[in-house]
């Protein structure tokens, strides 16, 4: 096996290189790597992307043109750790514009359909509390968000 770490594999029905190009432009350290294309005989019409390997971020990717088959749900989400909410504001409008969907308690779909949590670091700090009251009051306030408001989130926190 590779020491290399995993590569998360990302199923799309004909978007897979629009999606890559989509985050790689969102992150620092990203890039595109090779593309492949379907060769005459296959399941979708020679030349058609198949693969389109991709960096978001320091992770490794493939995404891959399957079809229709599949679809992404919320099963598997990607986690961005903001450092304020400037960050948060930032990858919420961006993964959401387009046809992205919003969601619950920092959670949304893109265009693509891939599930993001949009979480500040403050908030991880918040529930790692002792104090179970100081993380309940958090808790609370976050579960009547969508994208997260780390000032809210810390007035409830305080017990404000």
């Amino acid at each position: 096996m590779s020491t290399d770490g995993f590569t998360t594999c990302l199923w799309f029905d004909g978007t897979a290189e629009e999606a890559a190009h989509f985050y790689v432009s969102l992150f620092k350290n990203s890039r595109i790597g090779a593309v492949t294309h379907y060769p005459e005989g296959s399941y979708q019409p020679a030349g058609t992307v198949l693969t389109v390997d991709f960096t978001a971020n320091g992770q490794k990717f493939v995404a891959l043109n399957g079809g229709p088959q599949f679809r992404f749900n919320e099963a598997v989400s990607f986690q961005i750790s903001c450092e304020n909410q400037d960050e948060v504001d930032h990858y919420w409008a961006k993964l959401t514009e387009g046809g992205g969907e919003e969601g619950p308690c920092g959670w949304l779909k893109d265009r693509f359909g891939v599930s993001w949590q949009v979480v500040p670091i403050r908030l991880e700090e918040m529930f790692r509390d002792p104090d179970p009251e100081k993380v309940a009051r958090a808790n609370k306030a976050m579960m009547a968000m969508h994208k997260l408001d780390i000032a809210a989130l810390e007035l409830a926190y305080a017990g404000k």
